[in-house]
């Protein structure tokens, strides 16, 4: 009887961060590959990515976050609170807090189980400016929010819809979206286009991958 053929073990996780991205200092980089560590170790029992993405963690998660966070920062250098919404794995606003330490940075998401894994990774790395809250967002108060970003939410017309009055006048979204975020622009239903003012602000490839991503902001504008 012949034997069914063995399949060939899966190559480990690469972590190529340091390549990518010199510029970013040895303290930077440490916090990054303890978070990586920390993500591949515990995402058999939480289920923070996809089973697909881990090979490839750190350029579907780790290099994309950071490529988002560096337009975001050039878009608003002068911002000082960030909250990501629906942060479930903590990409991107782990990532921006760990590369912006002056932001107070808050990672809300809805899943204990998610926040408690956030929660011990900002122990673990010493991030003193980010915190996470267990909180569902459809819950807000008026007013709660300054500036937020958001990678997987909700839709645009409907993280707008959601947030029309939790986020502050004057205050702003941003989305970090696949090709569709046109489509999804078109679709904001016309009573909040009084409210909201959105734009693409930029658009980047993760390393290693010829994907477009692009951020958009919305404006909070009454």
């Amino acid at each position: 009887m012949s034997k069914e053929p063995v399949a060939p073990p899966s190559p480990p996780p690469s972590w190529r961060i340091n390549k990518w991205f010199p510029e970013l200092d040895a303290s930077t980089q440490k916090s990054l590959r303890m978070y990586w560590e920390d993500l591949i170790k515990f995402n058999r029992t939480v289920n923070l990515i996809s089973p697909k993405t881990v090979i490839h963690a750190d350029s579907v998660h780790f290099g994309d976050s950071i490529k988002a966070s560096y337009l975001v920062y050039k878009n608003n250098m002068n911002i000082k609170v960030l909250t990501d919404l629906g942060s479930g794995n903590g990409f991107p606003g782990l990532v921006f807090g760990i590369l912006y330490p002056g932001v107070r940075v808050t990672l809300m998401d809805i899943d204990q189980r998610k926040c408690e894994f956030l929660k011990h990774v900002i122990a673990r790395i010493g991030a003193k400016n980010v915190s996470v809250s267990n909180f569902n967002i459809e819950r807000l108060e008026p007013d709660t929010l300054t500036v937020a970003v958001t990678r997987g939410f909700a839709s645009i017309p409907k993280t707008m819809m959601t947030l029309r009055t939790s986020l502050s006048l004057g205050g702003c979204i941003y989305f970090l979206k696949s090709d569709e975020w046109s489509m999804e622009v078109s679709q904001i239903p016309t009573q909040l286009c009084s409210i909201w003012s959105p734009g693409l602000i930029g658009e980047y490839s993760p390393p290693d991958s010829s994907a477009k991503f692009f951020v958009v902001k919305a404006d909070k504008i009454a």
